[in-house]
């Protein structure tokens, strides 16, 4: 899924409504929804641009780490399943 905004571009809009502006003018301004902006402000409210592509690469590296663990988990279960086999 291809998203509309990146990190770079969601902090400083986060940080627009941390100056002041409000965050109806916000979400009009960069077409996007009330709640979109409070999921944004969620995940990465408080963050610079660094923390943000850190926390991506940091949530890849835990999806990929948890398909790995499925993936041996599977493994495993049907090596048991084979070494189980009454011929």
């Amino acid at each position: 899924m291809k998203k509309r905004f990146t990190e770079e571009q969601i902090i400083p809009i986060l940080k627009e409504a941390d100056a002041g502006l409000p965050i109806k003018e916000l979400c009009r301004k960069y077409s996007i929804s009330d709640a979109t902006f409070y999921t944004w402000r969620k995940k990465y409210g408080g963050l610079e641009v660094s923390e943000a592509r850190r926390l991506k690469a940091l949530e890849d590296e835990y999806a990929r780490l948890k398909k790995l663990l499925a993936e041996s988990m599977l493994d495993t279960k049907a090596l048991k399943v084979a070494l189980n086999r009454k011929y």
